[in-house]
């Protein structure tokens, strides 16, 4: 088959050259574009790619790719920028910071490198994280909220509910014969919602997560830290952040503002996984009522033994343990599969989750039901014992 003329412009452009005379303008533009990144140097007559050192050259580079791109493309050709063309000494520059398309790497890069921006640049940062963190509020914070207090309630029910304890679909279901054709719509004559019951601190559920923040949990830190700010909004739930790496901090006391977490959180660094469950273990007063979500691709670096050994008295007291490989959009993480396994035979559930699945999540732990359960029902590739 005869290639057509888009056929050919698409290879042109995915494969680079110098005939740059069969390109339009704006075709011109988009392959500078590509090659200043992705063009080898190797080979004879091809131009080398190079966005050198000028923060001005890279801005404009990052203003064609954004014109030309959308932003999830955008999103993977500044990765790459960072890896291939060590850029991340850019993101120093606020002229710089200012032209990037924000997303959750950007901000486990921007916490990274904030140890050594100057004070100018870190305020710009903080306003890149802020704007990354108040857009995930907005679409994870709804859901979360909701699904965990329908969760606890579900059995608590009311005829005179709050606007927002309503519960939706019952309400409708209770007022089906209220339907109004003239307005397309049902007439709810009674509510049926969730009880509020106010509880005394012994009463609540505890939710510890306890989160690895060596480099390579980078964005699954991101997301945990606006969970955990999330579930510490919630009068339901007692809820703490433990973040560790060979240290161990606990920022649950500044869970109300999500942007200082983040800026709390020390990227890098080794992994000890039994010092923080150690540490978790001073927390729990009542192990019955306590959920610790341990975020961690396992690879440990302290003592295994005593980490296992620690996991098991915990899950014997009561503690429901949660073992997350990693809570991203990434894919399928590299974890340590000896202690996954060893997790699992524990009978502790053992797999990575999305962000759109968490909110589904703690609700069936807080819940009571069965996680592991849950989440073969979710199409979840859980870990199972050796």
């Amino acid at each position: 088959m005869t290639d057509t003329p888009e056929r050919l412009r698409r290879w042109r452009l995915a494969m680079g050259g110098n005939d740059d005379a069969d390109l339009s303008e704006t075709d011109n533009r988009i392959d500078r574009a590509l090659t200043a990144l992705y063009a080898s140097t190797g080979e004879p007559g091809r131009r080398k790619g190079g966005l050198g050192a000028s923060a001005p050259r890279v801005a404009r580079w990052l203003g064609d790719i954004r014109e030309f791109f959308p932003s999830p493309v955008v999103q993977v050709i500044q990765r790459d920028a960072f890896e291939r063309l060590n850029l991340k000494a850019m993101l120093l520059e606020p002229e710089f910071l200012e032209t990037l398309e924000a997303d959750v790497h950007l901000v486990a890069d921007l916490i990274t490198l904030r140890g050594a921006m100057p004070e100018k640049s870190r305020a710009t940062a903080r306003m890149v994280v802020a704007q990354v963190v108040g857009e995930l509020m907005k679409r994870l914070a709804h859901k979360t909220t909701e699904t965990i207090r329908g969760a606890i309630n579900r059995n608590q029910r009311t005829r005179r509910p709050r606007h927002a304890d309503i519960d939706w679909p019952r309400t409708i279901r209770a007022n089906l014969q209220h339907w109004q054709e003239d307005y397309q719509t049902v007439i709810p004559e009674v509510l049926v919602g969730h009880a509020r019951k106010s509880k005394a601190k012994a009463d609540l559920d505890h939710v510890i997560m306890c989160v690895d923040q060596s480099g390579s949990m980078a964005s699954s830190v991101v997301y945990a830290s606006i969970f955990s700010a999330v579930m510490a909004s919630l009068p339901v739930l007692d809820t703490k952040l433990v973040c560790f790496d060979t240290t161990i901090i606990d920022l649950s006391d500044q869970l109300a503002d999500p942007v200082e977490v983040l800026f709390g959180v020390q990227l890098g660094g080794g992994t000890d996984i039994n010092a923080a469950l150690a540490y978790c273990e001073g927390l729990i007063g009542q192990p019955a009522k306590t959920h610790l979500v341990l975020v961690s691709d396992l690879y440990e670096g302290g003592n295994a033994q005593q980490m296992l050994a620690r996991a098991a008295a915990l899950v014997s007291s009561g503690v429901n343990l949660i073992a997350l490989l990693a809570l991203s959009d990434d894919g399928r993480p590299a974890y340590d599969q000896a202690h996954a396994q060893a997790l699992a035979a524990l009978g502790c559930p053992v797999f990575a989750c999305t962000p759109d699945q968490f909110p589904d999540l703690m609700a069936t732990a807080l819940s009571r039901q069965d996680t592991a359960a849950w989440a073969s029902r979710q199409g979840i590739n859980l870990i199972r014992p050796a």
